[in-house]
């Protein structure tokens, strides 16, 4: 057998990836498994952005090979978006580069600008595949914390004491993910000054601003940004389009010349029906995110209640669609909590430690499921405790 390269020696399978095969492993056999550790929205998109997708589709002109950058609809609408949304100007034909979801971005932005031996800042917790792609791409991982004691929030002072010589990137992710901390116009205004005085690409990856967030913002919104500062965005969460892989990023032409550099000798663009769906999508008014918002208030309240049940405690003020619990004091491990949950209960929840070391006494729960199923997943913990007297010790 030919092996593999070796940059994938160092990154392993995908967490979720490993544990869905689990899951399915476990519903063939008859076990009805609670999924509430995955953040795909389970929601419908609007019904009028699927009727621009249908419609678009049934136009026999529509089927070929787009332009790389996408088409001018698009790009205008998320001119618009930006503007209406965040207050921030964007030029339509240059400062715009429409992606098949924000995740492709992280690889064409790190195909971009990173070669081998480059440093990248990291968060720890954080969405693994900052870290996996940095790998992948041969540059050098430097982590730094998000504590809970700092509210989930970069210590910009404790990042200047570090040996910063050869960090080319850093990736920020606010609103946050897992943690659900919320970043504000002063913290932003720090990390730009931060990379402005290290020479350092500081990218802000953005996709759940709209949810459960009464003050979106945009790194973008900070005078000058641009000099050194991208920002990714999608449609996946706050849309409920996940699946139809429509992202983008936004900042200075010369970094969006450079991404789309990597991305047009990657891929050949994007539908052109999903692109009418999405400029569709970019234009609902408020109160249809108010609604979608509403549905995740309730859920929320009854996630809450499930965690009580689990002996977890959270924070307030978490926004997004995840909530990030501490788990019991009297558990040794959250891997064991969470399996532990899994085969007694059928429930899988996700363990905060997939996301790095500061989350090894948290567990990620998402809101992507129905009041229905939270009510069931607590009626099963309630079942396991009157039967096994207390959760794992």
């Amino acid at each position: 057998m030919i092996e593999k390269a070796d940059r994938f020696k160092a990154v392993k399978e995908y967490y979720f990836s490993v544990k869905l095969q689990e899951i399915e492993q476990m519903r063939a056999q008859g076990k009805k498994v609670l999924n509430l550790g995955i953040g795909s929205p389970d929601l419908p998109p609007d019904t009028t952005t699927i009727k621009a997708l249908v419609n678009a589709a049934m136009d026999e002109r529509n089927h070929a090979y787009q332009p790389y950058r996408s088409g001018q609809e698009l790009r205008e609408a998320m001119q618009k978006f930006y503007a209406n949304t965040y207050q921030v100007s964007l030029n339509t034909d240059s400062e715009i580069l429409p992606l098949l979801g924000s995740k492709e971005g992280i690889m064409y932005i790190s195909l971009a600008f990173l070669n081998p031996g480059d440093k990248v800042l990291v968060p720890n917790p954080g969405y693994p595949a900052y870290a996996a792609i940095s790998k992948v791409v041969g540059a050098q991982v430097m982590e730094y914390d998000l504590l809970e004691e700092q509210h989930w929030q970069p210590d910009v002072e404790a990042l200047e004491n570090q040996d910063l010589s050869g960090v080319k990137l850093m990736w920020v992710n606010y609103p946050n993910m897992p943690t659900g901390a919320n970043a504000s116009n002063k913290l932003f205004a720090k990390l730009v000054a931060f990379a402005k005085k290290h020479n350092i690409l500081l990218i802000n990856d953005n996709p759940y601003s709209l949810v459960l967030n009464n003050s979106p913002r945009s790194i973008l919104n900070q005078d000058d940004s641009k000099e050194h500062v991208l920002e990714l965005n999608s449609l996946s969460k706050s849309f409920n389009m996940a699946g139809w892989r429509v992202g983008m990023v936004a900042g200075h032409r010369q970094y969006i010349n450079a991404v789309l550099q990597a991305k047009s000798n990657v891929d050949s663009g994007m539908f052109l029906p999903v692109q009418k769906a999405a400029a569709s999508a970019l234009s609902l008014p408020q109160a249809w995110h108010n609604q979608r918002n509403s549905v995740y208030v309730q859920r929320k309240k009854v996630a809450l209640e499930l965690l009580a049940h689990l002996g977890c405690m959270v924070k307030p003020h978490q926004v997004g669609m995840f909530l990030w619990a501490k788990i019991p004091s009297h558990i040794q491990t959250v891997r064991t909590f969470i399996d532990e949950i899994l085969h007694k209960t059928h429930i899988f929840l996700a363990p905060g430690e997939v996301f790095g070391s500061n989350g090894n006494r948290f567990i990620r729960l998402s809101l992507c499921s129905t009041e229905q199923d939270f009510n069931l997943a607590i009626n099963r913990i309630l079942q396991w405790k009157a039967k096994e007297i207390s959760l794992v010790s």
